[in-house]
């Protein structure tokens, strides 16, 4: 079997999609979408694409350490997301070769289903603000979610006035009494604070009991990190932005937080994923995998999370499910996702939607991001 065409679609605003065909008819499908960057990785995966060409796709770990060692330059989040794409496409044709569920050929599932949580909160106290949270809570309800996140809106400083904090941990406890202590809430500082301001408003939310507050501060820096944890008697969690196990190695052997949150499509793949997971092992860490996207990462995730013992919960956004993407969209029961018994991934694209092009202005730097993001005060660069 040998590889013959690597293509790629963009079928939507935030949708980027490869399919990586074979000599014998099977194909391969990935997702290679990478936030706010809509040029950088395609072309990336042009560039694998001529090394790929006439290889066997079954040397899956073979094709990984050629793309991320023959380059002098290693890693960056294009690299590591192209790479994430290609290798997750091999590993759903493996499993469609062998005519198994692509997770039996990573040492087989040591569950039966995967646990997701859903993207709620209540960021706006207003009436018609919680009304609307009320709303989209009893919809998720219905599907049986038992564990929730959020995050606190807007820009935030290296400090905040009493009253900004205030109404953030209003809603916080707002939450808890909404759904009662059976359910998890968590909650994505989305890396905007600074450590001191990040342990003052994680003390005071540390009475609702939260499962995890997730990038407290910017991945760069472990030691930061460390110091929030030390401070707070609840998990932290990071890292979505890290790209590889290097970049792991000092989060993990420090210890910095007790969750770690690859992003499949953007770490390296299930291959990398896997490694990341199983060195977190001995640390007494797990993972939560990071997948704000669609759902053929959301399958890549669960590859690996149907594997690994180490493993929590998974993230699960709307877009993930797949309506409109593929012919049997994901379905969650019970706030569950049921493992798969079909061969490769999963999944089964719909081919007239996914090879559409997306004939709206092409998300990038401001499209994706919402914006450019500045402190009202003072006019100075804030973080998303």
């Amino acid at each position: 079997m040998k590889i013959t065409r690597v293509d790629q679609f963009a079928p939507r605003n935030r949708t980027r999609l490869i399919r990586i065909s074979t000599d014998t008819g099977i194909e391969g499908w990935a997702e290679s979408t990478l936030e706010g960057k809509p040029q950088s990785v395609p072309a990336a995966i042009d560039e694998f694409a001529e090394y790929l060409m006439g290889k066997d796709p079954l040397r899956i770990e073979h094709h990984w350490q050629q793309m991320y060692r023959s380059s002098f330059f290693r890693g960056g989040a294009h690299n590591m997301s192209a790479i994430a794409a290609i290798n997750a496409a091999l590993w759903d044709i493996a499993g469609k070769h062998h005519g198994v569920p692509s997770y039996m050929l990573m040492g087989g599932n040591v569950r039966d289903k995967i646990r997701v949580y859903a993207h709620w909160g209540i960021r706006d106290l207003s009436d018609e603000g919680l009304e609307a949270s009320r709303e989209r809570l009893t919809m998720l309800q219905k599907k049986g979610y038992t564990a929730y996140k959020a995050g606190p809106a807007g820009t935030w400083r290296a400090h905040e006035p009493p009253s900004r904090i205030d109404e953030f941990v209003k809603a916080a406890y707002t939450m808890r009494e909404w759904v009662g202590d059976d359910v998890e809430l968590c909650f994505d500082f989305h890396g905007k604070m600074t450590p001191g301001l990040a342990v003052e408003v994680c003390n005071e939310i540390k009475g609702m009991r939260p499962m995890f507050v997730e990038e407290p501060v910017p991945q760069e820096n472990p030691d930061a990190l460390k110091r929030i944890q030390e401070q707070v008697s609840f998990p932290l969690a990071s890292g979505e932005r890290l790209l590889s196990r290097w970049e792991f190695r000092e989060v993990i052997e420090k210890q910095a937080v007790s969750l770690l949150q690859p992003d499949v499509a953007h770490c390296g793949g299930p291959s990398e994923l896997k490694r990341i997971a199983n060195y977190a092992e001995v640390y007494y860490q797990h993972i939560m995998p990071h997948c704000a996207i669609g759902p053929l990462a959301l399958a890549a995730c669960m590859l690996v999370d149907a594997v690994v013992p180490n493993f929590l919960i998974q993230e699960q956004v709307d877009a993930g499910l797949g309506e409109g993407l593929l012919k049997k969209p994901w379905e969650v029961k019970d706030g569950h996702i049921d493992l798969w018994d079909t061969p490769g991934l999963g999944v089964e694209v719909d081919e007239a939607e996914a090879t559409k092009e997306y004939d709206g202005e092409a998300y990038g730097y401001h499209k994706e991001l919402g914006g450019e993001y500045y402190y009202e005060n003072d006019g100075s660069v804030a973080d998303w």
